[in-house]
């Protein structure tokens, strides 16, 4: 059993701890908060033997072998960072780091603590609709771009909307569209078409200068692919990829709940399963087979190429925010 501790008491937590105690693979041991009542009020329900609000005690007296952490987005990589050297195995939600130079930060700390192992949690990779997607685009003859779409309103936006300044959408806090729905998307094309030639992102910044929607188009040798963001919108476009006379149509590029392959008549197949009624599951039971089986060469392969897809995700993320000159407080990267 893989004792878990958390940085990170939200809904988003909650949702990976039920995860990772449905596969039965995993027990929530320990609770970093800012304050201990806050721990004891998220971990005593679920299991927890022991709370934190000291970061460095944490990470030294805690009796657990792997932290998932889910703070807000610009504290990723210094908590990251801390994990490793203490020689955890590391679980980030997306996205793990905010530019290059924090990724190879990251990357040169695994060498110096070898027993350290660093996932980054984009749940949807590991569904098995995602795989289905792959499959299909894989048997294509010919593949004319993409269109994906991943747009949810926000309930913090009333929160701009009455002058305040949310985490997801400040600089301080690496907040914004991109960053957090746009990254499942992100996740789409690189994983089903690979690193692009050139990109373009056109933001729609908001009051607090962060941006709220955006639009990115992104430029392969024979194709482009669109993707389509918004944390201050809701949209309801299904999600396309075109072959010669066939297209995949998605209900949604990141939640996956329906795919249908339609041919040259019009006519459909559904291709796609039934997902799970929590989507952390796939994920909680990957991380645990490659973790406790790691000497397996399969497991590693998956680990090393999953890290490789997360850096060339976070790569991208950057290049798009680039490309608009999005930037965040006291980001290192701007050349």
């Amino acid at each position: 059993m893989l004792r878990l501790g958390i940085i990170g008491t939200n809904w988003i937590t909650k949702q990976f701890i039920d995860a990772a105690h449905e596969t039965n693979e995993w027990q929530l041991s320990s609770v970093y908060s800012r304050t201990i009542q806050k721990a004891h009020d998220f971990g005593d329900l679920l299991g927890a033997s022991e709370f934190f609000d000291d970061l460095t005690k944490f990470f030294l007296d805690g009796n657990f072998d792997a932290v998932y952490i889910a703070s807000p987005n610009s504290l990723h990589f210094e908590q990251a960072l801390d994990a490793i050297q203490h020689e955890k195995i590391t679980i980030v939600e997306k996205p793990i780091v905010v530019n290059p130079t924090q990724w190879r930060k990251l990357e040169s700390a695994l060498k110096d603590y070898p027993k350290a192992k660093l996932f980054e949690a984009a749940r949807h990779v590991h569904e098995p609709n995602f795989k289905v997607v792959q499959h299909a685009i894989n048997n294509f003859d010919v593949v004319q771009g993409a269109s994906l779409t991943y747009a949810k309103y926000s309930s913090r936006y009333d929160a701009v909307l009455n002058g305040e300044e949310p985490n997801i959408f400040s600089l301080d806090f690496a907040g914004g569209a991109l960053q957090d729905l746009g990254v499942y998307v992100v996740y789409d094309a690189v994983a089903w078409f690979g690193m692009p030639e050139e990109v373009a992102y056109f933001p729609q910044k908001i009051r607090t200068r962060v941006d709220g929607k955006g639009t990115a188009i992104l430029r392969y040798p024979q194709f482009d692919v669109t993707l389509n963001i918004g944390k201050i919108a809701n949209s309801y476009v299904q999600s396309e990829i075109y072959g010669l006379k066939d297209t995949i149509v998605m209900d949604n590029a990141a939640e996956l709940n329906s795919i249908r392959l339609y041919d040259e008549r019009g006519e459909f197949t559904e291709i796609g399963t039934k997902p799970e009624k929590n989507p952390m599951v796939a994920e909680a039971q990957d991380f645990a087979d490659v973790i406790n089986h790691f000497d397996d060469e399969k497991n590693q392969n998956k680990y090393y190429e999953w890290l490789q897809l997360s850096r060339n995700v976070n790569k991208l993320m950057f290049n798009l925010r680039q490309n608009a000159g999005l930037y965040f407080t006291g980001e290192e990267d701007k050349d």
